[in-house]
């Protein structure tokens, strides 16, 4: 489509000499990149807007071309350079006519729309588009001008409410496609899937089981790392998309492991939601909050198979909570003196106490200071914290001491099926390993001897796949040296005799406080303290 260059389809009465004085700008933009390319029609016609400039009397060399904002929407100035430059342009007194296609070509926003009209309107600057021209500092025009970009913001907002009922009304049938997590894969029919590869699945499974048994995205990771477990990642997008990769475990990838619901089964939209009071320029800064699961704008439980229940995502998420050492949270058992830190619970206020150490870590006393610290008063409550510790101690080793059989039987198990677990995905590395040397081999084979440049090439993966293969088996049979698949007969009585002697293991040096902080949180969930008097307050911190 091109445009007619006779000057009498549009009123030239409002051009004057100052006009023609300074540069005629022609203002170029699409609002996608595919736009660009599959709408090029669109694009030759404002392209073709120079021709119409020279035929209201501008020179060739006084037109200038602004196509900075190719492939970029109209809802906002924020990185239009071009937009930005025209304003520019404008606010120097360098610009006479502004020309573009229609309206919503220059602004979808009233605002920036009106900050352009104020501009014009001061330096004098002419508007064109198809229709006509128009001074904005004539009443009539800025009125007309007004209207345009108000149906210009009119028809983008129309457009964009029309696109987001469409993609909730798919969602709500559960039929939105999104990138699914690692551990599955979307079939061409749409539908989610368990990742054909087993080596992936049982990793997936190993790191739930090893949540509910270490209790913390930290410690799941060193374990992860501790013996060389990676996991399997399918490419998202490029040449090799749909391939699998396998990674190092880190922490990002763990924490929306263990956060994202597809994992329980549940199809969920709108997790994260934008918030236009935390909307800043740029990213990370977009305004996307995580919402808790009542507010999600779709959830359809059971849509998938799962790795985990319902109940246990929540249970996860909650355990993810507490572990954040927050003075209204539980937190993880840590390595400080206080046995009893995130159990005690203030009988006055309901506050939690904290722990209060002097002298380095060797006294501390347990203190209320919630009324201190948010309201400026006095602190509730304190007591010394070593009695209490003591007292609190011998309650929980009398309650387990009948459980001390059980639970020497439930370790031992729980040593040898975390050992067959730790097996199984090594022989399944084994497997890959011996797969990738074969396929190597046979690709060898298959050359014409000839093609020695290939041959070479091939030679030497398939010596690379070979060295791997051995020194994978050789970590395998170390790893099997200091970890058999079963307890020897010694180390299961060593296992019942210390069970029998519950004092004895927990006075040992090789127990840890943050052992003994979790013995005791398998027992007791909160303790609610009302100190009477100065009883058990002791002096000091002693």
């Amino acid at each position: 489509m091109s445009l007619p260059t006779n000057s009498s389809h549009w009123p030239s009465e409002k051009i004057q000499a100052h006009h023609l004085d300074r540069l005629a700008v022609v203002y170029v933009r699409q609002s996608t990149l595919q736009q660009v390319s599959d709408h090029q029609e669109s694009t030759r016609l404002q392209y073709g807007l120079v021709g119409r400039a020279e035929a209201l009397g501008w020179r060739a060399e006084r037109v200038l071309t602004i196509d900075d904002d190719l492939g970029k929407s109209g809802s906002s100035a924020e990185g239009r350079l071009g937009f930005q430059r025209l304003v520019s342009e404008v606010g120097l007194n360098h610009v006479g006519l502004i020309l573009g296609v229609e309206m919503s070509r220059l602004a979808r926003s009233s605002k920036d729309w009106h900050q352009l009209l104020e501009i014009c309107a001061l330096f004098g600057t002419l508007i064109a588009d198809l229709d006509g021209i128009y001074n904005p500092s004539d009443y009539n025009d800025r009125l007309l001008l007004g209207l345009k970009g108000s149906f210009s913001e009119i028809e983008l907002h129309i457009l964009k409410q029309r696109m987001i009922q469409g993609k909730r009304n798919k969602a709500e049938r559960g039929e939105l496609g999104f990138n699914v997590p690692i551990g599955y894969v979307r079939r061409p029919s749409g539908e989610i899937h368990f990742d054909p590869d087993e080596q992936v699945q049982q990793v997936v499974q190993l790191i739930f089981r090893k949540f509910e048994e270490l209790g913390t995205l930290n410690a799941v990771l060193q374990y992860l790392v501790t013996h060389h477990i990676q996991i399997g990642v399918r490419v998202l997008s490029g040449p090799t998309k749909g391939d699998l990769e396998w990674h190092r475990p880190n922490r990002a990838t763990l924490q929306n492991l263990l956060r994202h619901p597809t994992y329980a089964g549940a199809y969920a939209y709108g997790r994260r939601q934008v918030d236009p009071r935390k909307k800043k320029a740029g990213r990370p800064h977009t305004g996307r909050v995580v919402k808790p699961c009542e507010e999600w704008l779709v959830l359809i439980k059971d849509h998938h198979p799962a790795y985990i229940s319902w109940e246990k995502y929540q249970q996860n998420i909650a355990q993810l909570k507490s572990n954040q050492n927050r003075s209204n949270e539980q937190g993880h058992p840590r390595q400080g003196v206080g046995l009893l830190c995130g159990l005690l619970v203030c009988g006055r206020c309901g506050g939690r106490m904290a722990v209060q150490y002097s002298h380095g870590q060797d006294h501390h006393r347990y203190i209320c200071a919630r009324e201190k610290v948010d309201y400026g008063g006095e602190i509730c409550q304190h007591l010394s914290g070593a009695c209490l510790d003591e007292y609190v101690v011998d309650q929980v080793l009398q309650a387990l001491e009948p459980a001390a059989l059980e639970l020497s039987l439930a370790a031992a198990r729980h040593l040898e099926e975390d050992r067959l677990e730790l097996d199984k995905v090594w022989h399944q590395r084994l497997e890959r390993a011996q797969f990738e040397t074969d396929r190597a081999r046979r690709h060898y084979q298959l050359v014409e001897p000839e093609n020695r440049l290939v041959a070479r090439q091939l030679a030497q993966e398939w010596e690379a796949k070979l060295q791997a293969q051995q020194q994978l088996q050789e970590d395998y049979e170390r790893f099997c040296c200091e970890k058999p698949k079963q307890l020897s007969p010694d180390q299961q009585q060593q296992i019942r005799r210390l069970a029998q002697d519950l004092p004895a293991l927990w006075s040992v040096p090789t127990t840890t406080q943050a052992q003994r902080k979790e013995i005791i949180r398998q027992v007791i969930d909160k303790i609610i303290v009302t100190v009477e008097g100065t009883s058990g307050t002791g002096s000091g911190y002693d």
